[in-house]
């Protein structure tokens, strides 16, 4: 795979819609900056790429690979519901 300015733009703005979904799916509030929401949806998109071509999911596509798409959704979906479980730890006050 090779490493161009158009390929981390992509994975960028792939992370951004990612980071959207995962919010989506987690239900309930959830105190995150926005800014904290698209970093784990950058990161949720980057390992939900490995993993899905470790189980054999992602394809070679022109278009947009779903399996691999929801496998990000969900690692993101996951890293939301976890980084919000912490912060509603941390914030409660006795």
């Amino acid at each position: 795979m090779e490493l161009t300015v158009w390929g981390i733009i992509t994975a960028l703005v792939v992370g951004l819609i990612v980071g959207a979904l995962g919010r989506l799916v987690v239900p309930g509030r959830q105190n995150m900056p926005m800014w904290l929401h698209m970093l784990i949806g950058v990161g949720a998109a980057l390992l939900g790429t490995v993993l899905a071509r470790a189980i054999g999911i992602a394809t070679e596509t022109n278009g947009i690979d779903w399996g691999e798409l929801l496998v990000q959704v969900v690692v993101a979906a996951i890293a939301v519901a976890l980084v919000a479980g912490v912060g509603r730890r941390r914030s409660v006050t006795h």
